[in-house]
């Protein structure tokens, strides 16, 4: 199917903006600029007004945590996971998870993500609404090596790999998810690794989130989690990690060293009071960086724009530094470098023979008004209620604001009945 964005205002890759036209052919772009009068065009989408941008990409979530929003708020880590949430996980089966995904897809897709990276159990269900409502994910089931389940869930990520890689017309990739050091002890890293290899997999895990695992790391392997990690040899599979709040200088040298991609998660980071990750850091040692929202339990929604926001503030009060983050780099991490962190190479900008995931947001309300930026408006003033128009690979899943592939009044009727049933 071609498609026409017809009068733009396009975020380029260089961070500029132009007002030109898009065409689409089937899932990729196929030219950005003057479209020749012959070419065929199945729906034309008129775009005046409209900021057209790379759909975001949330490189780090729990898609089906939703139906625990708000469940347990305002606790240390630990604490949240041991008593409140691990517990309640353990009573959820196949059609929850279903449904939680459902319900955090369609949430992000309203908010104009077109692509996340996703750890949970029962991972097939997740792949299932993935194919049904056109998002791209990368998937990974989450191992925790020292429940006495670990054997059995790597079987189930080796066969979620074999299931689900590749699939869905290429939306769907799959990944090893192994939790953190602190629940998945190095032989069973060692088994991970293995299986990853032996299938071409790379891994997204939990690494240094808090001080408190980091310590306790030290104190058993005289490593921190990365050296330890290292060792281990994980990262010779490639790895998206999410948080590394609390690395040293030593740990950044190694995660170069190796390419380790990170996913930043700024909101859940501030709400769990683990600490600041040094992106900067990172950014300047050449490492690659992405936005996460967390799962809607310690976050509390998957909004990518607002963690765009947080990121571009958090980091220049932290740094009392207004350049740490720009608004242009901010964009950058939730488009373009959240791409490459989660192992897409033709995803996350608007240039020919890239996938066409776009968002487009209606510029007509007062907070895009006046226009001296349009760039800064995005990243300082704009919300996700400007989130118009969405593709992905191609095809149109939110149209004016409405969900073209699910049934929004029936996904939160769903997925209320199940939370409920949980506190049962």
């Amino acid at each position: 199917m071609n498609i026409l964005i017809k009068q733009a205002t396009v975020l380029l890759p260089d961070g500029t903006v132009k007002e030109t036209d898009i065409a689409i052919e089937d899932d990729l772009i196929a030219k950005v600029g003057t479209i020749a009068p012959d070419w065929h065009i199945d729906r034309e989408i008129n775009a005046t007004n409209k900021l057209v941008t790379p759909g975001l990409v949330n490189t780090h979530t729990h898609a089906s945590m939703t139906l625990l929003r708000s469940y347990a708020d305002d606790m240390q880590l630990m604490d949240w996971l041991q008593n409140k949430i691990w517990p309640i996980e353990a009573k959820m089966r196949k059609n929850d998870i279903y449904w939680g995904a459902m319900l955090a897809i369609a949430e992000m897709i309203k908010t104009g993500t077109t692509t996340f990276a996703d750890m949970y159990a029962d991972m097939e269900k997740v792949g299932e609404a993935v194919a049904e409502t056109g998002i791209r994910a990368v998937l990974s089931r989450g191992l925790i090596g020292s429940a006495p389940n670990g054997n059995k869930a790597l079987e189930e990520n080796k066969e979620l790999f074999q299931t689900y890689h590749n699939r869905a017309d290429g939306r769907i990739t799959v990944m090893f998810g192994p939790h953190a050091p602190y629940t998945c002890p190095p032989d069973y890293i060692k088994k991970v690794v293995k299986e990853a290899q032996s299938l071409g997999a790379e891994i997204h895990m939990h690494l240094s989130e808090t001080i408190g695992e980091v310590e306790n790391c030290v104190k058993e392997y005289q490593k921190s989690p990365i050296a330890l990690m290292e060792e281990l040899g994980l990262f010779d599979c490639g790895v998206l990690a999410a948080h590394c709040v609390h690395v040293s200088d030593e740990d950044i040298l190694i995660m170069k060293k190796h390419d380790v991609r990170v996913a930043h998660n700024p909101g859940s980071n501030m709400k769990l009071a683990s600490g600041i990750a040094p992106i900067t850091k990172m950014l300047d040692a050449g490492i690659c960086v992405g936005l996460g929202t967390d799962g809607a339990s310690s976050n509390n929604n998957l909004d990518l724009l607002e963690e765009l926001r947080l990121t571009t503030l958090l980091h220049k009060v932290n740094q009392y530094d207004p350049l740490a983050i720009p608004a242009a780099k901010g964009i950058q991490l939730a488009t373009e470098y959240g791409a490459k962190a989660v192992g897409l190479p033709k995803v996350g900008k608007i240039e020919k023979g890239y996938k066409a995931d776009l968002t487009l947001f209606d510029m007509s309300g007062t907070k895009w008004c006046p226009r001296h930026d349009i760039v800064s408006l995005l990243a300082y003033s704009a919300n996700s209620s400007s989130v118009d128009t969405v593709l992905i690979n191609g095809k149109i899943v939110l149209d004016k604001g409405i969900l073209v592939t699910m049934d929004e009044e029936r996904v939160m009727y769903e997925a209320n009945r199940c939370a409920m049933n949980l506190l049962k």
